[in-house]
């Protein structure tokens, strides 16, 4: 599990993510409802007009509301922009579990304690439907994400499944909203507008959670008989079809996950299981030491989970999504689908080489973490976490570019991480013995060397050296002489980027970067408050790289700015000039056209080249009031004096840069006191009497 956030509060009983933002509403059981920002960490609002415990929450899919049901037996419809509480929907005699927005209708459906479901229309603020039929506490109900039914969970032992298409052809098709009205009125107790379809038996103690797949005609639930239960449904019936046992408490709450065949539930049991959707096995269990879990949601877009526990919550995904890459020269080499593919930048093709075999255990996270590529032999190296970390070697015959179907047998072995040291040699971190083997191309052991420093895993640094990554600090190690030429102390470094003639490197932390030279020798830190994902060196030595929203740049002073705001994260694999090369999270390769000319003139004026910097003021589009203040502040107030068109900024700058004749000029056109004296106070310093 890679935990993305994680908060401290009161006992968490509903979550909702919003569709585009990188928000989550936890509803608590002290009648506070929060709104976070999972990607900052920050708490954006709170809302506290409930009383007592608020079980339900709900963000609307396109509009800036949510909806949330509490034990206060109210139904508050908020709107977080005007953050106020736009009205109440009474009707529910009992506490209320869960609140629905509809994805299409403007409707919500609700959950109660008082045995009933109901459906309301958000815009009239009615009451559309109850559903009647359960004879104990609803404890969830909610809509299909495609057809007219709506499911429901109940403490009566069973799962319900309701027909709304006659409530739906009722209250949604167009004609007179007047006729509609009081036929509404009159079908409002007849209760023809919702009627049972299946009732699913099958749970011997209530049931506390039900979910529809997303796209199958599945339903999964998770009862107080600690068991998660798979039911099929077709035109006429409903049947159960599996259960899954494993829980050792009450089940709280299960879903189907959107992207991948698997099954999330969770459980009073302090634990998160993981479950395999067509073999029906467990796959992976997260356990906490003293938290009770209550509620799941999931992304409805992104591949994201939170789930909400007795003090707090966390947001967290199951599988990395950062492709496993390597660049050499003009290629990249990296791995989509469980195929090596190669893309070459000059060209903008792509080639499928060989498959990678499938992990043979089937928990989660065991893709390949990252890729060596020796450009000599056309070998392959690939890492993964399988059996607490292994590699395979694989060599590309040359025929197979442009084929992609020579099934090869690889090499493979245990280590942390592998990667090339030299053309036909590569170097495996032991952890449990703490020494780096070198290894040939036929697997064999050429070589120990025990490490410096208690190592947990080791980058490339040239042909020959390592880079030892402990706790809180990085190791520079010859293989051959067995010594250590450098040592740099960073908080966890998670990857390393070389630039091009290997003069500079780039330590990436999760919320730093560290810049030093080939001797890691310091040069300057920065950091980010949102986490940093990749990077890669320009022509001009310029270091650029991606956060989660951005792409920035960072100067060899230390000095940082935007470039581009992404909508996605990226994964930078190469510059060439204005255009950054790019993975995404599907493994497509991206090139991105940028506008460098803010940071090529900064790296200019750093490097004192006035030449190029007069160039570019005369050429191109720079003025802001950002870039002035920076000359200002970096001591080049004459520099500045080219961008103002304002008289009072001129002076001012002409008076720091000492330039009397441009000073003179604008006091002429200002013509105040006060101007005239800071003149005359300059000029004397200057001894130029005859403008005193």
């Amino acid at each position: 599990m890679l935990t993305k956030f994680e908060t401290k509060s009161n006992r968490v009983k509903g979550l909702s993510f919003h569709s585009k933002r990188p928000w989550i509403l936890a509803s608590l059981h002290n009648g506070v409802i929060q709104l976070w920002d999972y990607r900052m960490g920050t708490l954006v609002d709170r809302f506290d007009k409930h009383v007592g415990p608020v079980r339900g929450v709900h963000f609307h899919k396109s509009q800036p509301l949510f909806v949330s049901g509490g034990d206060d037996y109210k139904i508050m419809v908020w709107n977080y922009k005007l953050h106020s509480c736009l009205f109440t929907l009474l009707g529910h005699l009992d506490y209320i579990r869960t609140v629905q927005f509809h994805h299409e209708y403007p409707w919500i459906v609700s959950a109660s304690d008082d045995q009933t479901i109901r459906i309301w229309n958000w815009q009239s603020r009615t009451c559309i439907s109850v559903l009647t039929g359960h004879n104990h506490y609803v404890m969830c109900a909610s809509f299909h994400p495609k057809e007219d039914l709506v499911v429901s969970a109940s403490l009566d032992q069973t799962v319900r499944v309701w027909d709304i298409g006659a409530l739906r052809k009722k209250t949604v098709s167009p004609g007179d909203d007047i006729l509609r009205l009081s036929q509404m009125n009159t079908d409002f107790f007849g209760g023809v507008d919702a009627v049972v379809k299946y009732v699913l038996e099958g749970h011997d103690r209530g049931v506390n959670w039900v979910s529809f797949h997303p796209t199958l005609p599945l339903i999964v639930s998770g009862a107080d008989d600690r068991q998660v239960k798979i039911w099929r449904m077709n035109d006429t019936k409903a049947w159960e079809v599996d259960t899954l046992s494993g829980h050792l408490n009450n089940v709280s709450c299960v879903s189907f996950h959107a992207r991948q065949d698997i099954i999330v539930s969770n459980s009073e049991d302090k634990s998160i299981r993981i479950w395999d959707a067509t073999k029906r096995t467990g796959l992976q269990t997260f356990r906490r030491e003293h938290d009770r879990f209550w509620i799941l949601s999931a992304h409805p877009e992104m591949n994201l989970l939170a789930a909400g526990h007795d003090s707090g919550m966390i947001v967290f995904k199951l599988e990395r999504e950062r492709p496993a890459f390597s660049v050499s020269g003009d290629s990249l080499f990296y791995i989509k689908d469980r195929f090596l593919r190669v893309y070459e930048y000059s060209i903008q093709k792509d080639t499928q080489l060989i498959p990678i075999r499938r992990p043979g255990s089937n928990s989660l996270n065991q893709g390949p973490r990252n890729l060596s590529y020796s450009p000599t032999e056309n070998a392959v190296l690939v890492c993964s976490d399988m059996d607490g970390g292994s590699y395979e070697l694989y060599i590309v015959p040359k025929e197979s570019y442009g084929r992609g179907d020579t099934i090869q047998e690889a090499k493979r072995g245990s280590g942390v991480s592998a990667l090339f040291v030299a053309r036909n040699r590569f170097a495996v971190l032991e952890r449990s013995s703490n020494q780096v083997l070198v290894k040939n191309l036929k697997n064999e052991i050429v070589k120990k060397s025990v490490l410096p420093l208690a190592t947990d895993a080791i980058f490339y640094a040239g042909t020959g050296n390592l880079l030892c990554r402990a706790e809180d600090r990085v190791v520079l190690f010859d293989l051959q002489q067995r010594i250590v030429l450098g040592d740099l102390q960073t908080s966890f470094v998670r990857y390393v980027v070389w630039s091009q003639d290997m003069e500079s490197v780039a330590l990436l932390s999760k919320h730093s970067i560290v810049i030093a030279d080939k001797k890691l020798t310091h040069r300057c830190t920065l950091h980010e408050t949102i986490r940093v994902k990749s990077g890669a060196w320009d022509d001009n030595g310029v270091f650029i790289y991606t956060t989660l929203t951005h792409i920035k740049y960072c100067l060899p002073n230390g000095d940082s700015g935007v470039i581009k705001t992404m909508d996605i994260p990226v994964y930078i694999t190469k510059i060439y000039g204005n255009t950054i090369f790019c993975l995404d999270r599907d493994g497509k390769n991206r090139p991105i056209i940028i506008d460098s000319t803010e940071y090529v003139f900064k790296l200019s004026l750093l490097r004192k080249r006035y030449d190029q910097v007069m160039n570019m003021i005369r050429n191109s589009e720079l003025c802001g009031n950002a870039m002035i203040a920076y000359l200002q502040q970096k001591g080049f107030p004459q520099v500045a004096l080219y961008f103002v068109k304002d008289d009072k900024t001129r002076f001012s700058l002409a008076l720091e840069s000492g330039n009397i004749e441009k000073a003179l000029e604008s006091a002429k056109k200002i013509d105040e006191k006060d101007h005239w004296y800071r003149l005359g106070v300059e000029a004397l310093r200057q001894g130029n009497t005859g403008i005193v």
